[in-house]
């Protein structure tokens, strides 16, 4: 069985090593609460805070403990520079669209910075320079473009010859007013102040489904259910949709590795590059520990995701001669909207009163903090400039983000193809820790075997649409490359949008059983 504080793959962020502690789950209420929240990360805490500051009853659910989806795995770079770039958002939203995005970021970080100070959390908040610097070939037009958009968009940057980095960046552009954090430090501060005013969190809750009527009922494994006014999914991505919103956005895996590096050595700020996948870094600890973080691929698409991070290995190397071996290394996963903005709002589903929280890109802290502010805005009926721009019913517009779209739902296509392939005759040897994606006559089987050499077979039919999962050898997981379902090596469910596990096929069996054929 996994280890909750693992939930969503098996290394360990630099964060659960700085104290990650255990949280007191009290028993489901039985009568009706006015919002039921679907997720204990940056998004469903920051809704919990801001509803309960509104007067209204609330029940965080998690399947894990605080924090131990996402957000756990995050780097917590706090800005306002957005990853898909503000001349982009432009062409996709219009000028308009562009300004209210970058004010709605700008007010997250200000309202994370309020409530670290008004709750005294102890996160080691700091307003940081943000620093956008060119990859090795990429066209300073690009830099430009973005100096002019990020400018109409109200924001303050200007243009300089290079970052402060300690090798030859080229030009960058600075954005003042950005900042970071101790992503868990922060969520326990909140959680300490959910519970103080009357909010209820409770961890190991694996919620199974909602059932759309009035009221809602939150259906959890075991058959237990919470009965409440709305119901708030904040799980990365939904668990309650089929197909509506996974059509709109791409799952991403994205890698991390902290090396230690001499305190003073690199001014404390937040950079990024131009790359594609580009790279971002920060400080954290004393200042003393550089993470660096990117090699982005579609999760289950890379045959090597454990080569990830020595391609991020050596990048560092190469341009901070001095830093030393890595100390941590992980990987989390990000939502990639077709048109470059969360979906944050109801869901075009039939209950209005069903909200959800996805699409984070690379931005997932502001855009839980920003969601915790639009969502109870809504629930409260109370109006919100950000509501249309953030509206997961929105469609998909400009020649950009028609492209993205196409481009990533046919890539779903194509991976549904993996069914009309043929295996290979010679059973692959799987090494203990591992498996394989394995063909028995039409039926797709995932074999793992353990440490122990004992072999575990379950369907590799993802039970959300029926994709084929392929093995993940850094995260000892089964991922779906069609819509991000990720299994632990036992096929029990990690991340939606799957709310089953994989079925299983058999007991425990010694690892040199029966033939199949490789897939």
């Amino acid at each position: 069985m996994y280890d909750p504080t693992r939930m969503s793959g098996e290394s360990l962020p630099l964060w659960y090593n700085q104290g990650a502690s255990e949280h007191t789950s009290p028993s489901l209420p039985t009568h009706l609460v006015d919002v039921a929240i679907i997720g204990a990360g940056m998004a469903g805490l920051s809704i919990a805070y801001h509803l309960l500051r509104a007067g209204k009853s609330v029940v965080v659910l998690d399947k894990g403990n605080i924090g131990s989806g996402e957000t756990g795995r995050t780097t917590a770079h706090i800005a306002n520079a957005l990853d898909d770039h503000f001349f982009m958002l432009e062409r996709m939203h219009g000028e308009e669209g562009a300004r209210l995005a970058a004010a709605s970021h700008t007010a997250a970080i200000a309202s994370i910075e309020s409530i670290a100070n008004a709750e005294d959390i102890a996160c080691a908040f700091s307003r940081v320079d943000g620093f956008l610097f060119l990859h090795a070939g990429t066209d300073r037009h690009e830099l430009e473009q973005e100096l002019a958009a990020a400018q109409r968009a109200g924001l303050e940057v200007d243009l300089l010859p290079h970052a402060p980095v300690p090798f030859l960046s080229g030009p960058a552009l600075r954005f003042r007013n950005q900042a970071q954090f101790h992503p868990m430090a922060y969520l326990l501060g909140l959680a300490k102040a959910i519970t103080r005013m009357g909010g209820k969190i409770i961890t190991g809750a694996h919620v199974t489904g909602v059932q759309e009527d009035t009221p809602l009922r939150v259906q959890l494994e075991g058959g237990e259910s919470l009965v409440a006014g709305s119901v708030v999914v904040a799980t990365n991505t939904p668990i309650i949709d089929r197909f509506a919103m996974h059509t709109k956005q791409a799952p991403y895996r994205s890698y991390v590795i902290g090396v230690p590096v001499l305190k003073g050595s690199i001014p404390r700020a937040l950079y990024w590059d131009t790359g594609d996948p580009y790279h971002y870094l920060r400080l954290a600890g004393d200042d003393d520990l550089l993470l660096v973080g990117g090699e982005d691929h579609k999760v289950g698409q890379d045959s090597s995701p454990e080569d990830c991070w020595a391609r991020l290995e050596d990048w560092t190397m190469e341009r901070f001669p001095t830093a030393g071996a890595v100390q941590f290394r992980w990987s989390g996963q990000v939502q990639e909207p077709a048109d470059g903005l969360a979906f944050i709002g109801k869901n075009p589903g039939l209950n209005p009163h069903v909200y959800i929280v996805t699409g984070d890109s690379g931005n997932g802290i502001t855009h839980g903090a920003l969601a915790g502010v639009l969502i109870s805005d809504l629930i409260c009926d109370r109006s919100n400039p950000w509501k249309d721009l953030y509206d997961p019913s929105r469609k998909i517009l400009g020649r950009e983000a028609a492209r993205e779209f196409v481009k990533e739902n046919v890539n779903v296509a194509l991976h549904y193809g993996q069914w009309l392939l043929p295996g290979d005759r010679a059973l692959p040897q799987i090494e203990p820790g591992h498996g394989a994606v394995l063909r028995r006559g039409m039926r797709r089987v995932a074999v793992y075997v353990d440490d122990d050499g004992q072999r575990h077979e379950c369907s590799a039919k993802c039970p959300h649409l029926g994709c084929i999962v392929a093995w993940n050898r850094a995260e000892r997981s089964w991922d779906c490359p069609c819509h991000g379902s990720r299994f632990d090596p036992y096929g029990h469910v990690l991340t939606g949008p799957a709310q089953r596990d994989l079925g299983r096929l058999d007991q425990e069996q010694p690892a040199l059983d029966p033939p199949a054929s490789a897939e």
